[in-house]
């Protein structure tokens, strides 16, 4: 069984149904919170894979969560040890911002609500995300985006409004812009928590019987990559060195 070390920054933010589909696909999950006292471990020793969950605060926001620094040296360390690492919404905006990318006020606005994206063509054949349809639907709730991609980054999906929707980087880390760890009652509360978030939503679109018909969508399309997200971190060595070099460019 791998060991995944869970980063979950906020406490609005578990793994809810990501965590299930890991736990499910043999993976052991030790989750670890800053935000309520958590201490981070000093090193990924004994660390088979890394995933790093979302949040209402910015990736800089250091002065408010000091634990976003520790978060961003862990993902350092995740991307230059080939430790397979799954970013989502704001731990894919961390792990942009810790390997050299930049995250800024996204510039067409928020978006918020189950949103389908374009695959692009980079993605065909990579090892986590080469499975997904051609217009996967995540959960958007974020004001923030990934302005720009770290040096050397592959982008694997976008969007018009978002085009940094998903990468990769470093051969074995991954960042998904969206969400896909909900459930209905999660972004009801997110809704709730943060309405002025929530009014960029599309009229009817988190309303509880559309969210819930669409989280059926979303099991189907990304339950899939977190089962394959812990093959990779189950895989020996020998296997990880099989997983695509840094590329060169985007």
């Amino acid at each position: 069984m791998p060991e995944l070390l869970v980063l979950q920054p906020s406490t609005l933010g578990p793994p809810a149904r990501l965590g299930e589909w890991l736990a499910a696909a043999g993976g052991r999950l030790r989750v670890v919170r800053p935000s309520a006292g958590d201490p981070l471990p000093a090193t990924l020793d004994g660390i088979d894979g890394v995933v790093c969950l979302g949040g209402e605060m910015a990736a800089l926001d250091d002065a408010e969560h000091p634990g976003l620094v520790g978060c961003r040296a862990l993902l350092a360390e995740a991307v230059r040890r080939r430790v397979p690492t799954l970013g989502v919404c704001l731990g894919a905006q961390l792990l942009a911002a810790a390997t050299g990318g930049r995250v800024a006020s996204a510039a067409a606005g928020p978006e918020v609500g189950p949103m389908v994206v374009a695959r692009r063509d980079a993605a065909t054949g990579d090892p986590l995300l080469g499975g997904l349809p051609l217009s996967p639907l995540v959960l958007q709730f974020h004001g923030d985006e990934i302005a720009e991609l770290p040096p050397g980054a592959v982008l694997l999906a976008s969007s018009p409004r978002c085009p940094h929707q998903a990468f990769r980087v470093g051969g074995a880390a991954w960042g998904v812009q969206g969400h896909i760890e909900t459930t209905p009652e999660l972004v009801l509360d997110w809704a709730a928590a943060a309405p002025e978030l929530a009014a960029h939503a599309r009229p009817g679109a988190l309303e509880r019987d559309h969210l819930v018909a669409e989280h059926e969508d979303l099991e189907w399309t990304w339950r899939p990559v977190a089962a394959r997200f812990v093959e990779l971190a189950a895989a020996p060595e020998a296997v990880r060195r099989l997983l695509p070099l840094v590329p060169h460019g985007r």
